[in-house]
């Protein structure tokens, strides 16, 4: 697995977190994937809106209760919340069958874990730290698709 230089960004305030989404989204094609990890209340939606409306995407929510959602465009964008699957006996199962198309669309998995970074080699992991007022959200871009990446 080839794990390229992590990209850092302070974000203190949703609209900043809402522009970082939009500046990754002009990086994604189909196929990609992309693992979004921190605690309750950091902005993960914010982000995920941010891919979104870059992908010229309106009225992303939370998909908490249904767990995934898939957003017609062009490229179609698929927005998944694991949380309710963490605590289940086989996580691994339950995201299975949600028979998640990745190679046709560009997928973003709030509390993607392992069991979530198994679908491809090749993604990007955004941890958003908010032990501070401040959010501090680190972007590791792995695998070869990634070389090279930067904001």
């Amino acid at each position: 697995m080839n794990y390229h230089e992590s990209l850092s960004a302070i974000v203190s305030v949703a609209e900043e977190m809402h522009q970082l989404g939009m500046r990754v989204s002009s990086h994604l094609k189909a196929g990609d994937l992309i693992l979004v990890n921190g605690p309750l209340g950091a902005g993960k939606t914010v982000l995920a809106q941010g891919v979104g409306a870059g992908l010229g995407i309106t009225g992303i929510t939370s998909p908490t209760f249904v767990i995934s959602r898939v957003h017609k465009a062009s490229v179609p964008f698929i927005h998944v919340d694991a949380y309710r699957l963490l605590d289940s006996e086989n996580p691994n199962l339950y995201l299975d069958d949600l028979d998640l198309d990745i190679a046709g669309s560009i997928t973003l998995i709030e509390w993607g874990g392992a069991e979530s970074a198994r679908l491809s080699q090749d993604r990007l992991e955004i941890t958003i730290d908010r032990s501070e007022d401040i959010r501090k959200v680190e972007i590791t871009p792995i695998g070869p698709r990634w070389a090279g990446f930067s904001l």
